[in-house]
């Protein structure tokens, strides 16, 4: 009776926590955007879609709408043939150091798009100082060609090639080898076996990867922002910061109303994400085989080339032109032993109060955030594993729509909810406070993903022994759990790190004197001309991005399956 007893206390001690995390964590997650789409579909307290429709159907709103839609779509073209063939090759084939090949592929989807296009812009245009350098630079006054829609979609294009590869590489290491060797005996050969076989059982997984593509690409800030403001080309997130920018809270309900118009088309993708990975599990339940691996002969080699190739064509080429317009004494000089200067380095990170100051809070903001999710999302995933709850079931499909949705749509949605506290007159708009909330929504996915799928892994016995000798909530949590999760909260805390780290998305219009964040800080001294200084903070960031990509990849033969994106 008295292990009953124990027992029954223990499941209402965990029941008890469990509420109070979920509402903890659904306050934290889910209250801006309900907070969002409320604002955007009342006036004056009371429901009014006159409002919503009459800021749609403005000009400056259907044109960024179809910009957004225009550049998103083909951007995610360009996207599914980079990485629909890495993903083809590099899953069913016997290409050599795959690893690597995987690694360096990912690099740039963890590299902020700010930096992907001032990166490329250093590479191309009359200015360049890499052209100059190799004297190939057009004549001065030549146009900056990624000034326009077509630079935008082709670096939307190679921002997110990395999830089209992850998504359909998932969807074709499932795939059996004993499927293609029956096909084969049964006479089909080459290309009737990719298109008949291959093709279709991995179509979910391709189809998945469009969607969530799409929708990345429509929530870029970054690269529309960097591209297509100086060519006064707008998107939807562009258009938000603008009005923004320039008007303040005054236009709250209007960008509101903007925001949801994003919203809604990135719901729609998510959605019909879902639905294909679903689809992917049922048709390959049941696979156990082998994962195919067709020798190529003696095309390896040149296919290997040639995938290199890409790979220095897309992440190496632009981070020289990057580091060659760090290491000018002026933008335009061209580099030579002569000319080589560290005086941008030295200017941002030992001179400038606001380039310090933003090193400053974005570790802050970043090691923070990762600490304290993990505090938070350890003892929830563990709970929710143990407790199928409604309540847990609902939290559960809901905690990724902050993460998915774009950032700008949270931004505004943090700035409604907490431009008046309630109760009092305080506001936390303008602080570095709502910054560090906004990423608290932004990254709990980041962090909650990895540890759920650890401890879905973990033999519950231990745990059920603990409990039946009379161990305490607290100390089962301290001495068992935590010590078998801590791998993969260090893996979710590491890339919850990268990527609040050189975060612009949410912060650029959250920022105020004082609480500027480095992504920020390199888009506006990318926009005062202080291109010098903008390519050596973020060549600083790039290199923080590689060694903490290059420590996890060490150490990801210790972690569970799963933890790490991109591990083998």
């Amino acid at each position: 009776m008295s292990l009953v007893a124990t027992n029954s206390s223990s499941s209402r001690s965990e029941g008890r926590l469990l509420s109070l995390a979920l509402a903890l964590a659904a306050l934290i997650t889910l209250a801006p955007v309900a907070r969002l789409f409320l604002e955007g579909i009342t006036a004056g307290g009371s429901l009014n879609l006159g409002f919503f429709t009459e800021v749609v159907a403005k000009p400056a709103t259907l044109s960024a709408l179809r910009h957004s839609l225009v550049t998103a779509g083909l951007g995610t073209v360009i996207s599914v043939l980079i990485g629909g063939t890495f993903a083809f090759l590099v899953a069913l084939t016997d290409l050599r150091r795959k690893g690597a090949l995987v690694f360096c592929l990912m690099i740039p989807m963890m590299i902020p798009p700010q930096i992907t296009a001032l990166s490329w812009t250093q590479v191309l245009g009359p200015s360049s100082v890499f052209l100059k350098t190799l004297g190939l630079a057009p004549p001065l006054g030549a146009p900056q060609p990624l000034y326009s829609s077509g630079g935008i979609i082709f670096l939307l294009g190679i921002q997110h090639t990395s999830i089209i590869f992850l998504t359909l590489r998932a969807g074709l290491r499932a795939i059996p080898q004993e499927v293609v060797e029956a096909a084969r005996i049964s006479g089909a050969k080459g290309f009737r076996i990719w298109a008949q076989i291959v093709l279709p059982l991995s179509l979910s997984s391709l189809l998945a990867g469009i969607a969530i593509t799409f929708v990345t690409a429509l929530g870029n800030f970054g690269i529309p922002a960097m591209l297509g403001i100086p060519a006064g080309y707008s998107t939807l997130p562009t258009l938000i910061y603008q009005r923004l920018a320039s008007m303040g809270t005054t236009v709250l309900a209007e960008v509101a109303v903007l925001a949801i118009l994003i919203g809604l088309v990135a719901t729609l993708g998510i959605l019909l994400q879902r639905f294909f990975q679903r689809r992917q599990r049922v048709h390959l339940v049941g696979s156990t085989g082998q994962p195919l691996a067709i020798p190529l002969g003696k095309a390896r080699l040149p296919v290997e080339i040639a995938l290199w190739a890409v790979i220095c064509a897309i992440l190496v080429l632009p981070m020289l032109g990057l580091l060659a317009t760090s290491l000018v004494p002026a933008y335009g000089v061209p580099l030579r032993l002569d000319t080589i200067s560290l005086s941008g380095w030295h200017e941002v990170l030992f001179r400038q109060p606001v380039t310090q100051r933003a090193f400053v809070n974005s570790f802050a903001l970043s090691i923070s955030a990762a600490t304290l999710l993990m505090a938070l999302c350890l003892p929830l995933a563990w709970l929710m594993d143990r407790h199928k709850t409604p309540l847990g079931r609902a939290f559960d499909s809901l905690l990724d729509l902050p993460y998915a949705l774009p950032g700008v749509v949270l931004a505004i949605a943090m700035i409604l909810l907490l431009i008046n506290l309630p109760f009092t007159e305080a506001t936390l708009y303008g602080t570095i406070w709502i910054i560090f909330l906004a990423y608290l929504a932004r990254f709990f996915a980041v962090m909650f993903r990895p540890v759920q799928s650890s401890l879905r892994q973990l033999d519950p016995s231990m745990d059920e022994a603990a409990q039946s000798v009379g161990a305490s909530l607290s100390r089962r949590l301290r001495d068992i759990i935590l010590p078998l999760s801590a791998p993969s909260a260090a893996a979710g805390a590491i890339l919850v790190f990268l990527t609040a780290f050189n975060e612009l998305t949410v912060s650029a219009l959250l920022w105020s004197s004082g609480t500027e964040t480095l992504g920020v800080v390199i888009f506006n001294l990318d926009d005062s001309g202080e291109t010098v200084m903008a390519s050596a903070v973020a060549m600083t960031i790039v290199f923080v991005v590689m060694f903490l990509m290059a420590v996890i990849q060490a150490t990801s033969r210790r972690l569970p399956k799963g933890v790490v994106p991109w591990q083998n």
